[in-house]
């Protein structure tokens, strides 16, 4: 069974050729050889508009001819619309009548499905503003072949004249997508019959009470408007004739919705737009043109701030005219514009002359404003495209040349299946494609299809592609898209996204070693039941993983973990380190261990105070408490000399007994440390202790973060109190630290 498109069965390759052949044998015109091509195909066939399709070709074809098109560019518009209904078009085109045909009826078959999809996915919502726009860069993306873009401009004001001609009610948002779309795209064009043709339809259908108003104001007095311009141009005409000047005067016809949108965004009635009544002036050259203005302003008084000279200072876009507004001789205001033949070709044939005048306004009236810079640059290329475009259907010389001219773009305009518009940088790939829509699908990103088939993943995509990506349920990107020699990823944006996703698997394999570490320390050390959070807040960490970090970097030794499951044995009191009392010396007194000598007593119980810490050979004093014996001071503490005053009599001469052979005494010291903040610095510390073989038994931290300070406070243990001195010296040589001392 033959397969059937649109209900219409479709022609096998023979039939086509044959079809063809038949038609070249009857004209050599490609329009007419098109058309004998497309009418059996298309007859009785409807659009989804519901016009006939051979009908709406042969209006396309109307439209384009009306341009300037030549027969080759009115033949496509036969053959877009027949590719509808072929099992094979762009075979069966190429076959028939070249690639550079079957090239262009695939691009604007393939445009119209993306134009019918974007609709449907609105659902017939009002396209915002941010959808308007993806749908002009999508058929500039289309203009590299200008034929496509000229042929949907033709073809989307022929189904507006259809919809006015049958009286049926155009559906809003095609309406809607003409007006802000379509005919800013032939202004941009300079195609001015397409664009306020497609301005005047929208508005009647969109805006139907004030179309009908504006109608009806214009028509109250259209014949008398039409008498006066007329005696204007005849008078005129008579004018510069008598003052030898040679011209053109023709008369300039204003159209609803332009005379609306000046109404609107300047607050006028309608017996205040001046230019209801317009004149245009071609003349020969730019001396020609002052000489006229100069005649016209003599014959007719000039209204004041009405004059502008777009010849001495051009428009951005190039655009060049006299522009001035008289009272004729019956008082009424009436617009001349004077240029010469050549301005006047600028302005009227391929060139967006009026994007800022009609968009933005001469005064910014409106409310739309562009940048000049940018816009300068589309409307030139653009302009160049089309003069040349235009010069080649004429001549159809070289049926193969491709309508080209506009360089390299800057970004690529491809679409997900559903017709939703991606925005890439030149030369993107599948994968940028992915992480645009979603990072994770990014990530999991293993394969794509391109228009249907399938393709590497470094292939660079093409404006007007449609992508689907092909992904793992699980899984990341791969070292290999970071290699720019492989040309995986064209986006900064894309790379970003996969050096975190690497930088990410690094940091969870760093906390991952870490958590190892710490949990096979509290296995040996059979603490695991213990909370790792409040681990981690012990030693002065925000959480777990900070901890876990710290250690899988070997940032942070074990040894402070092991310090701190490991305290020291308990003292009857917490403040105080209970010395033994003197012995003799043959049974190994108290002084002989290293214990502390109290002058002319025996067998006194004595501790060291916590507040200065005191260690051999510190100059020491003793102060008998009530219950506790003998507190021992360093002569320089502020705690001794206050209690000293309070009560002098319980201070009593100590001194430090000889050290014991045996079991050497040692003593707890305390050491401040300030430092400039940064990670590592415990650590560099801690292994200058352990360095020294000096035991750690405390530490106590505190940061400023807004002044990048950290002081520490390191409680060690040493056998004298000179011990310090190197240790202290090599301390302060570790990088960030300001000061290192005794406490």
């Amino acid at each position: 069974m033959k397969p059937v498109v649109d209900g219409a069965p479709a022609q096998s390759a023979a039939a086509i050729v044959h079809l063809a052949s038949a038609a070249d044998a009857q004209a050599v015109d490609p329009e007419q050889r098109a058309r004998a091509f497309a009418e059996p195909l298309l007859a009785g066939q409807h659009l989804d508009t519901g016009e006939a399709s051979f009908d709406h070709a042969e209006g396309v074809a109307s439209v384009l001819r009306a341009i300037g098109g030549g027969p080759a560019l009115c033949a496509a518009a036969y053959l877009v619309y027949a590719g509808d209904h072929l099992q094979r078009p762009e075979d069966m085109v190429r076959k028939a009548f070249g690639p550079s045909y079957a090239g262009l009826v695939m691009l604007t078959r393939k445009l119209v499905q993306i134009q019918r999809a974007v609709r449907i996915a609105q659902g017939g919502a009002a396209a915002g503003p941010q959808q308007t726009e993806q749908v002009r860069k999508m058929l500039l993306a289309f203009s590299r072949d200008l034929r496509v873009v000229l042929l949907r401009l033709a073809s989307r004001l022929q189904t507006l004249r259809w919809y006015a001609s049958t009286k049926r009610p155009c559906p809003a948002d095609l309406a809607r997508e003409s007006q802000q779309v379509f005919a800013p795209l032939a202004n941009r064009l300079g195609i001015w019959q397409i664009k306020w043709e497609l301005e005047d339809l929208a508005f009647r259908f969109l805006q139907p009470q004030a179309y009908q108003r504006m109608a009806e104001l214009v028509a109250q007095k259209r014949a008398e408007r039409e008498q006066r311009v007329q005696a204007a141009r005849d008078a005129l005409a008579a004018l510069l004739a008598a003052a030898g000047i040679e011209a053109d005067v023709q008369g300039r016809p204003k159209h609803l919705y332009s005379l609306w949108k000046k109404m609107q965004g300047k607050r006028l009635a309608f017996e205040q737009v001046h230019d209801l009544r317009a004149l245009r002036v071609i003349v020969a050259d730019v001396p020609a043109c002052y000489a006229a203005l100069a005649r016209v302003q003599a014959a007719w008084p000039p209204l004041a701030g009405e004059f502008d000279d777009y010849i001495a200072r051009p428009k951005p876009n190039g655009y060049q005219s006299l522009h001035t507004v008289v009272q004729d001789a019956d008082g009424q205001p009436l617009e001349v514009q004077i240029r010469t033949r050549a301005m006047h070709e600028h302005a009227e044939h391929g060139v967006a002359a009026h994007w800022m005048y009609k968009e933005a306004g001469v005064r910014g009236y409106a409310g739309v404003s562009v940048g000049a810079d940018s816009e300068e640059r589309i409307t030139e290329a653009r302009r160049a495209v089309l003069r040349e475009l235009l010069a080649w259907e004429r001549d159809f010389s070289h049926p193969g040349a491709e309508a080209a001219g506009l360089g390299e773009t800057e970004r690529i305009y491809v679409f997900t299946p559903q017709a939703t518009i991606i925005d890439l940088p030149a030369g993107g790939t599948p994968i940028d494609f992915a992480y645009s829509l979603h990072t994770d699908l990014g990530h999991r990103c293993r394969g794509a299809r391109v228009d249907g088939t399938m393709v590497p993943l470094n292939t660079a995509l093409q404006s007007g592609q449609t992508v689907a990506i092909v992904a793992a349920k699980e899984g990341g990107p791969s070292l290999d898209w970071l290699n720019p020699e492989l040309h995986y990823l064209a986006s900064p944006r894309s790379r970003a996204k996969v050096r975190a996703w690497f930088n990410a698997e690094q940091m969870a394999q760093t906390i991952a070693r870490g958590r190892e570490a710490v949990e096979k320390l509290l296995q040996r050390e059979g603490r695991t039941a213990l909370e790792r959070d409040a681990l981690a807040a012990q030693l002065g960490f925000k959480n777990a993983e900070a901890l876990f970090e710290v250690v899988g970097k070997d940032e942070f030794s074990l040894r402070h973990i092991e310090q701190l499951l490991r305290p020291a044995e308990p003292a009857p009191d917490e403040d105080r380190i209970v010395l033994h009392r003197p012995r003799s010396e043959a049974a190994g007194s108290a002084g002989g261990r290293g214990g502390i000598l109290v002058v002319g007593l025996d067998s006194l119980l004595t501790t060291l105070a916590r507040c200065c810490r005191p260690a051999p050979p510190d100059a020491i004093a003793g102060f008998v408490t009530r219950g506790r014996g003998v507190a021992v001071h360093r002569r320089d503490c502020s705690n001794l000399a206050h209690m000293a005053a309070t009560a002098p009599g319980r201070v009593i001469e100590v001194a430090w007994g000889p050290p014991a052979a045996d079991r050497p005494a040692v003593y707890p010291l305390d050491v401040v440390v300030e430092a400039g903040d940064r990670p590592g610095l415990l650590r560099d510390i801690s292994e200058v202790f352990a360095k020294e073989r000096m035991n750690v038994t405390g530490v106590h931290t505190q940061s400023a973060r807004d002044r990048g300070t950290a002081w520490m406070t390191f409680t060690v243990e040493a056998a004298d109190a000179a011990r310090l001195a190197p240790v202290l010296a090599q301390i302060g040589r570790v990088a960030g630290v300001r000061q290192a001392r005794r406490r």
